[in-house]
């Protein structure tokens, strides 16, 4: 992982956890974390624990790796216990919760494609309201359809982005996230694809989200009691 400190002079009131994308590593994610300089964030970019099959280069956050014949391409869904547990149980709870001493809703997600899957299956797993979920081109995993049925929906509010075509991010694929997270916005990019945010348009709602969602300790007192 890297760690990525917030603005100079500023505490570290929230965590920002980037996932990278299938086939990527957390370098690309460490150098977006320093661009956005999210003010009283710390940004932890984590690299999928699974290496790619015949030195490709890059890891992946599925439990498998499988093709998809249709597309020609690997697919994207092939189960996310294994990225769960460790995000989940070493990261969040052992690091950020237990040492550090966070509470869940000052914990965001931003992921990309596969990162973006792995992020809602950990706050499903989780079954706790974090501070917010940045999906881009991260569809619901098929294991994870049928849990807002049996659970309740999750609290954590969710943004989910996509391009207007040759998109992850289908009707259906909206659909399943509302039956499981209770606040779902979704922006349509006028383009094809799911690719990363190309102008400040398209990263407009995104800022807007971390903007209502980031928490401040900045000009409160030391010794200020928090009213809830």
């Amino acid at each position: 992982l890297s760690i990525v400190p917030p603005p100079a002079g500023q505490s570290s009131v929230n965590v920002l956890i980037l996932l990278h994308g299938l086939g990527d590593t957390k370098e690309s994610f460490t150098q977006l974390a320093r661009q956005l300089t999210l003010p009283e964030t710390v940004c932890i970019c984590l690299q999928a624990p699974s290496p790619l099959p015949f030195d490709l280069g890059g890891f992946h956050w599925g439990d498998d790796i499988t093709f998809d014949q249709s597309m020609g391409a690997m697919d994207y869904d092939t189960g996310f216990d294994k990225s769960c547990r460790v995000i989940k149980e070493d990261v969040i709870e052992k690091v950020l919760l237990q040492t550090c001493g966070y509470r869940p809703r000052n914990i965001l997600f931003f992921g990309f494609g596969q990162g973006g899957m792995a992020a809602v299956a950990t706050a499903l797993a989780s079954k706790t309201e974090f501070g917010g979920i940045v999906s881009i081109g991260g569809p619901l995993p098929s294991s994870l359809q049928e849990a807002g049925d049996k659970e309740g929906k999750n609290q954590t509010p969710l943004v989910v982005l996509g391009g207007s075509s040759q998109s992850l991010i289908t009707q259906s694929a909206l659909t399943n996230l509302k039956k499981v997270f209770q606040t779902t916005q979704y922006t349509k990019w006028p383009r094809p694809g799911d690719a990363m945010p190309r102008s400040r348009d398209e990263m407009l709602p995104i800022m807007k989200f971390f903007a209502r969602r980031l928490q401040s300790r900045s000009g409160v007192p030391e010794d200020a009691v928090e009213v809830r």
